[in-house]
């Protein structure tokens, strides 16, 4: 498969660990989860990478010791009230400094072979796509940017000749197994999904979940609103969207199981009844360093897969009854257009106004059904376009919040 194919497995011309000269990577985003386990990747192998720049949305502290570490050419904060403050902590270092929206843009402009796209949300957006532009290797762990933007992306990757590398877990699990040569033998995407913390507890005792038990996920280390995302399984409705985009395949063909363990991080199935799984602990530096090293493999410290210590798998259907969010992100694909910009922006404003205490658990997903019930579908035609029904449902979803508030 060809290096300009989004699901490309051909590494001509790469470079990366025990490949000659070091990888020069950009971290979009690297004082969160994501980022920081991608640094921790790098700093075990000590002259393999040159960091070019690194981003991060508020937390100038970490930002500031992780660029003195790793010695970048440029540091951004996202939030230009912080300017002063990163500017302050960076001083004497040599490191430049940036600071808005638009600088993140521009760390992701920088010469860097390698970018890792973690911003959280639809604000990756921008840069992840400016990243594509000049025709990086980017490596997508911002999922909103193919759920927002999927068509637009897909078609910026190939008329750039730029690669897109799965992060997520299960899609980077669907990567390794995916036989782009024989694509047309292939059934169906089977995307695994934890159930999250309340895989067995019944709806009606989800209505009174505090911020504290959503975002304690049993298997995963993440960040608070991919944690919520998990909860109540729209993070899985998201990577139906996503799979769809990567792999070329209809949403008729992906399928969701439930795998309470973690262990199985998603399969491929062919026509001659061959089920190929990617296996390993439930550790993000796994994928992380399949990116990082990509097309080779390069050590890391996740811990090793004892088989016989886990002993049982079990599988099961996703209750969308219980958790409707998987139910409204696939109609959002059928629906195509900005419907699944429209879901992804109604589901931050709701996932964010639960984390504040606003509204309730079972407020997220009726708060995402009663924007998309307010904003019909449009056929998607540019970016500008898309920023504009973002905004738009964003104030829609607030509104409907205010409403899920005031029925508490």
């Amino acid at each position: 498969m060809a290096m300009t194919h989004v699901n490309g497995r051909d590494g001509g011309g790469a470079t990366g660990p025990d490949a000659g000269a070091p990888r020069r990577i950009t971290i979009l985003g690297s004082t969160g989860s994501i980022g920081c386990n991608t640094i921790d990747l790098i700093e075990r192998h000590p002259g393999a990478f040159e960091v070019e720049a690194l981003t991060a949305r508020g937390n100038v502290k970490l930002l500031a010791e992780q660029a003195i570490r790793l010695r970048p050419q440029l540091a951004v904060v996202a939030d230009p009230a912080k300017y002063d403050e990163l500017k302050r902590a960076l001083s004497g270092t040599n490191i430049a400094v940036a600071a808005g929206p638009e600088a993140l843009v521009e760390a992701a402009q920088r010469p860097a072979d390698w970018v890792m796209s973690a911003i959280v949300g639809a604000a990756g957006l921008k840069a992840t796509l400016a990243a594509v532009n000049r025709g990086a290797c980017v490596a997508l762990a911002n999922k909103e940017s193919l759920v927002c933007a999927g068509d637009l992306m897909t078609h910026a990757v190939r008329r750039n000749k730029a690669t897109l590398l799965p992060v997520d877990s299960e899609h980077n699990a669907i990567f390794q197994c995916f036989e782009s040569d024989r694509r047309s033998s292939i059934e169906k995407l089977i995307l695994t999904a934890s159930g999250g913390p309340f895989r067995t507890r019944p709806r009606a005792e989800l209505k009174n979940v505090t911020p504290k038990q959503a975002v304690a996920h049993p298997n995963w280390e993440m960040g608070a609103k991919i944690s919520v995302d998990s909860a109540t399984m729209m993070n899985k409705g998201l990577e139906v969207i996503e799979a769809h985009h990567l792999f070329a395949m209809p949403e008729s063909r992906i399928d969701v199981v439930v795998h309470p363990q973690s262990i199985i991080h998603s399969m491929v199935a062919y026509e001659d009844g061959s089920v190929l799984a990617q296996l390993g602990t439930p550790d993000m530096r796994t994928p992380i360093a399949y990116t990082l090293a990509w097309p080779r493999r390069m050590p890391s410290p996740s811990a090793r897969l004892d088989l016989a210590k886990v002993g049982t798998l079990t599988f099961e259907t996703p209750d969308t009854e219980r958790f409707p969010a998987l139910r409204l992100a696939r109609q959002a694909l059928r629906d195509g257009g900005t419907a699944p910009t429209i879901l992804n922006a109604a589901n931050e404003v709701a996932v964010y106004s639960f984390l504040d205490g606003k509204i309730g658990f079972l407020d997220i997903t009726a708060v995402v059904e009663d924007t998309l019930a307010a904003m019909p579908a449009e056929e998607m035609t540019d970016l500008e376009q898309l920023h504009g029904v973002d905004a738009e449902a964003r104030a829609v979803a607030q509104r409907c919040a205010v409403a899920a508030a005031g029925r508490r």
